[in-house]
């Protein structure tokens, strides 16, 4: 039995021919092309909810997560802005927006905190004076000595780069990987049918 089912493979891996190889890589190339673009497609999906996240202010980290973990197992998904752009490919404005406007908020109530301590201060330094006409450049030096200014809010917040895998196991890779097996066994099958031809004469 054992050796019938031996014969029976041997008679298979003979009958197939080196133009069977280059068939199936080029099927296996078309494949992975296709997966290729479905790939890409998906991610600008995926980048375009992230916007509409921010423009809408909803789940931003929800949509950036999604983003993220499909660019990084997924091939020819690259969020490449083009050609020496200096800047990150994912930059969301309205999210940057709002961070600036809730930093400007808490600066406008400092500042206002920071002048009614001015007030008390130039009070008790100077508590005579025709209705705090004197007291008017003290308040000015001691605001200008605690000085607040808007805080840098950090790139990390709202720009974001992520990188995909020069190879990936989906759909695209395998069928990619299968395509260069196949044509490497055409080569060899190939070479080794010539050399068959040379050294078994008929």
């Amino acid at each position: 039995m054992y050796k019938l089912e031996k014969n029976s493979l041997k008679k298979i891996i003979k009958s197939i021919r080196p133009i069977h190889y280059l068939a199936l890589a080029i099927i296996s190339l078309v494949i992975s092309l296709f997966a290729l673009r479905a790939n890409n497609e998906h991610m600008l999906t995926l980048r375009n909810a992230v916007y509409n996240a921010d423009q809408q202010n909803g789940n931003v980290t929800l949509a950036l997560q999604n983003l993220q973990s499909y660019v990084t197992h997924n091939m020819n998904t690259n969020l490449n802005s083009g050609n020496g752009s200096v800047y990150p490919p994912i930059q969301l404005k309205y999210t940057y927006q709002r961070l600036l406007a809730s930093e400007s908020n808490a600066v406008a109530a400092s500042n206002t905190s920071l002048y009614t301590q001015a007030e008390y201060y130039c009070q008790a330094q100077i508590p005579t004076g025709f209705s705090g006409r004197y007291r008017v450049p003290c308040i000015e030096q001691y605001i200008e000595s605690h000085d607040t200014t808007l805080p840098s809010i950090p790139t990390s917040l709202y720009e974001f780069d992520f990188i995909s895998p020069t190879w990936s196991p989906d759909l695209a890779g395998l069928s990619l990987l299968l395509s260069l097996v196949s044509f490497i066994a055409f080569i060899l099958s190939i070479v080794i049918e010539q050399l068959y031809r040379l050294l078994v004469p008929r």
